[in-house]
């Protein structure tokens, strides 16, 4: 077993259930078109870093996607609301005796192997790595020991998470990675021309 764990969490890839916020500007199926390119995007990235992987499914556990069997540990979100999610996960890493767990956004065009490796090199010497995203929220946290405190109390999806988090974590540590913007509205992707193509005109 590795000492390092990548956790992702995913939403399963079905029409209507997925970045409803941009299907409201290009669609259903153009929505889930986008996503399922994230996710094949964020799967290429973590998939040669030297670490242990986990993905945790939103409703069902699928054996035959894109996060092969051999390389990623499946498991299911629990609880409800996405914070008791992350806990639960950050819980059963420790559990399962990792030193560093990290967990990674699955909608993110700019992700790269760097800020992982980053993150995982900046544990050696601090409590807390996290990366800020352009809407207040954050794309990446990574831990050595466990703080439950920074999944409670949030009111997730909104642009105080980053500013929140940090303050609860005061008294660490903390590395902080470069900021990068996830895909959530048009105005996200807007000047993205490879996102852009993948819009489909008949939707």
């Amino acid at each position: 077993m590795n000492k390092n764990l990548i956790i992702v969490f995913t939403r399963n890839p079905e029409l209507g259930k997925v970045k409803t916020r941009l299907a409201k500007t290009i669609g259903d199926a153009s929505a889930l078109n986008i996503y399922s390119f994230l996710l094949e995007h964020t799967e290429k990235t973590i998939r040669n870093i030297d670490s242990d992987k986990a993905v945790y499914y939103s409703v069902a556990i699928h054996n035959q996607d894109i996060w092969d069997n051999a390389i990623y540990q499946k498991h299911l979100q629990e609880g409800e609301d996405l914070g008791i999610r992350m806990l639960h996960a950050f819980q059963n890493g420790f559990a399962k005796g990792y030193e560093k767990v990290i967990i990674v956004g699955s909608d993110l065009f700019d992700l790269k192997e760097k800020y992982i490796e980053e993150a995982f090199q900046k544990l050696d010497k601090r409590d807390v790595v996290i990366g800020p995203a352009e809407d207040g929220g954050y794309y990446l946290l990574g831990m050595k020991t466990l703080h439950e405190e920074v999944f409670k109390d949030k009111k997730w999806g909104t642009s105080s998470v980053f500013k929140d988090t940090t303050k609860d974590l005061h008294k660490f540590k903390i590395h902080q990675l470069e900021k990068l913007n996830d895909i959530d509205t048009f105005e996200d992707m807007e000047n993205n021309s490879t996102l852009k193509k993948l819009i489909l005109t008949d939707d």
